[in-house]
């Protein structure tokens, strides 16, 4: 197996690293947690067991039975109320443990208990469908699972405005459903080749937790029967890479690790494939969003999937959670069936750059000022010219600013080209979007009313 990471403590310098096949993190002992000689105590409720509760026993790929990388730190102050209370030491091992140990005193509030255990198991509980999904499709006694999403992806954090994102395109339906996955604040997962979803939702619980992306990917592989077939790549908020393409996975296969930044492609016509993504995505000015974009193009223009094209998506998320994830998608696009993706992908971007100048000529109308919110209508105007929304919009703000003359001709335009925006102009008074003056009404719809 070949993995690789950026791994680093500041931002200015990361040395790549070489990971050992199926490496696991360093974890604690039960013997760190208690002083020597003291008793410990009896049968703590939550404490690791020979065989853990969240064991998914009909997902083997995923058990945690075998994962002490992923195993939590010992908490003796969860023992029964009848126990006598052990003050714990923590030992230098245990200092990299899941969450870290607190200082003094050692007694784990409920926020905490819940962090360390209970929203673990829950997310693991939650990742259960997807794990007996992948079981089901593994032939019985083992086997390659069947679900080859083979394909070439990006996932990148922008060093100046701390954005994460992911990029990807197969010939496999709907791929962003499966591969491409970000959170705000967090970071971004890539997980193709023969898949398993659960990397992307389980990477980033690890990295919300505070793990690196080298430390969650790790940790991942280490409990993973079948890495051997899997292409996993992950960036952490601070930019720290890692990346895994599995021995088996169809050639041609392999990944390039940079600064803040992994690319990685299998069945791919040509070998080139990913470091064209690489310069691409280096030499290439702009947002995360163009950034991504480029590094997509290049690998169609290097040949691609050898199958052809099929679905792609982008997705760019805050490098800092606001506490809004209804808000902290900056794109979020996918284009499912199609027979050039990643040029229709590249179409839409330009719309929604569109939008975004239209969103923000709204705020700018809703707080007064009106020369602002035609600048942005304007702008949205030349990227998307063909757009009557855009137009009409433009015209309306035209309006509510005094300058009907240079409406008039817009609203004309529009209303030749689709005859129901006349209808919705007759709405729009009652609304409070235009002047309730039946005068100034009918000199937009040029009908007399």
């Amino acid at each position: 197996m070949r993995s690789q990471v950026f791994d680093s403590t500041s931002e200015g310098a990361r040395a790549p690293l070489v990971l050992p096949d199926r490496g696991r993190l360093g974890t604690a002992s039960r013997s760190a947690a208690c002083p020597p000689g003291a008793a410990p105590a009896p049968a703590p409720a939550l404490a690791p067991a020979p065989a853990p509760a969240l064991a998914l026993a009909s997902a083997p790929a995923l058990a945690l039975a075998s994962a002490p990388a992923l195993a939590l730190a010992p908490a003796p102050a969860l023992a029964p109320a009848s126990a006598p209370a052990v003050a714990p030491t923590v030992a230098p091992a245990a200092k990299r443990s899941f969450l870290a140990a607190p200082a003094s005193p050692p007694v784990l509030s409920l926020t905490r208990i819940l962090l360390s255990f209970v929203l673990p198991a829950i997310t693991l509980a939650l990742t259960t469908q997807s794990a007996v999904s992948f079981a089901a499709e593994t032939p019985p006694g083992g086997g390659s699972p069947r679900r080859p999403v083979h394909t070439y992806s990006i996932v990148a954090r922008d060093p100046v405005t701390g954005d994460l994102g992911v990029a990807v395109q197969s010939h496999w339906f709907s791929v962003g459903s499966v591969v491409s996955w970000a959170e705000a604040g967090v970071g971004a997962v890539a997980t193709q080749s023969f898949v398993e979803v659960s990397y992307g939702p389980l990477g980033l619980e690890l990295m919300r937790a505070g793990k690196t992306a080298p430390e969650a990917l790790a940790a991942l592989l280490a409990v993973d029967e079948q890495a051997a077939v899997r292409q996993v790549a992950m960036v952490d908020r601070h930019g720290n890479v890692a990346v895994h393409t599995g021995d088996s996975c169809i050639e041609e296969a392999g990944h390039h690790a940079g600064e803040g930044y992994a690319v990685q492609a299998n069945m791919m016509e040509r070998d080139t494939v990913w470091a064209a993504m690489a310069a691409a995505y280096e030499s290439t000015e702009g947002d995360l969003a163009e950034r991504l974009m480029a590094a997509l193009e290049a690998a169609q223009a290097e040949g691609g999937d050898v199958r052809g094209q099929q679905s792609a998506a982008l997705l760019v998320v805050p490098g800092v959670s606001a506490g809004a994830p209804w808000r902290e998608r900056k794109v979020d696009l996918r284009i499912e069936d199609h027979p050039r993706p990643v040029a229709e992908l590249r179409r839409l971007l330009g719309v929604q750059r569109a939008y975004d100048h239209m969103n923000r000529g709204d705020e700018r109308f809703a707080a007064d000022d009106v020369e602002g919110a035609l600048a942005e209508y304007a702008a949205a105007a030349r990227l998307y010219p063909e757009s009557l929304e855009v137009r009409y919009w433009q015209a309306v703000t035209l309006v509510g600013g005094g300058r009907l003359e240079e409406a008039l001709p817009i609203f004309a335009e529009v209303f030749a080209a689709g005859p129901r925006w006349r209808e919705l102009t007759r709405r729009l008074p009652a609304a409070g979007l235009l002047p309730a003056d039946p005068a100034l009404l009918a000199a937009i719809l040029g009908d007399g009313e």
